[in-house]
């Protein structure tokens, strides 16, 4: 594996300078970022992304929070599971996944929340990280769709289809996200 050093050497310069390059490149001059980039480019050098976190007292670990049962949702969980995995990659993350309150907050960043109901906040606030819910909840940041919206623009596409009878079949009970709907 191609290390900060062997960048160095092949780009003649210290390795604080290639340091720099990477962590503070309004510091170093345009010449020498077009050296290290060279190098960096012909050795097929990336950053060592666990040493990275070491030096910044972080985990690079986010962990998704599930508290509902799964099994029976579990395509649209996987689905939504993915696409996180898929940005955390970019960003050099991993995922855990934990299914209980009970888990080792220690080890991660912050949690992204699923599953939620009100009455979980005071369990959430006890938690010491950042932390984003995936769908509706007064307490705490979240990130979710528009329901109602997206019912609307469903029924508006399917009469534009030609259907005459639409039908609504929602939750039997009343969720933070389940839209109001009137007979």
């Amino acid at each position: 594996m191609t290390t900060l050093r062997d960048v160095a050497k092949k780009a003649n310069v210290s390795q604080m300078t290639v340091s720099r390059v990477f962590n503070h490149p309004e510091t170093v001059s345009d010449e020498l970022k077009e050296l290290v980039f060279s190098a960096v480019k012909e050795l097929n050098y990336h950053p060592n992304a666990s040493a990275k976190a070491l030096k910044n007292k972080k985990t690079q670990v986010i962990k998704v929070l599930i508290l509902e049962n799964i099994s029976s949702a579990e395509p649209y969980y996987m689905r939504v599971l993915a696409g996180i995995t898929k940005k955390l990659d970019t960003l050099q993350y991993s995922l855990q996944l934990s299914s209980q309150f009970d888990l080792d907050i220690d080890t991660c960043d912050g949690l992204i929340v699923m599953g939620a109901k009100n009455t979980d906040h005071r369990k959430l606030a006890k938690l010491d990280k950042p932390l984003v819910l995936f769908g509706e909840n007064p307490y705490f940041d979240f990130a979710d769709t528009d329901n109602q919206k997206d019912i609307y623009q469903a029924t508006i596409y399917a009469a534009h289809c030609g259907y005459e009878h639409l039908y609504y079949i929602g939750l039997d009970h009343l969720e933070t996200f389940a839209p109001e709907l009137s007979n």
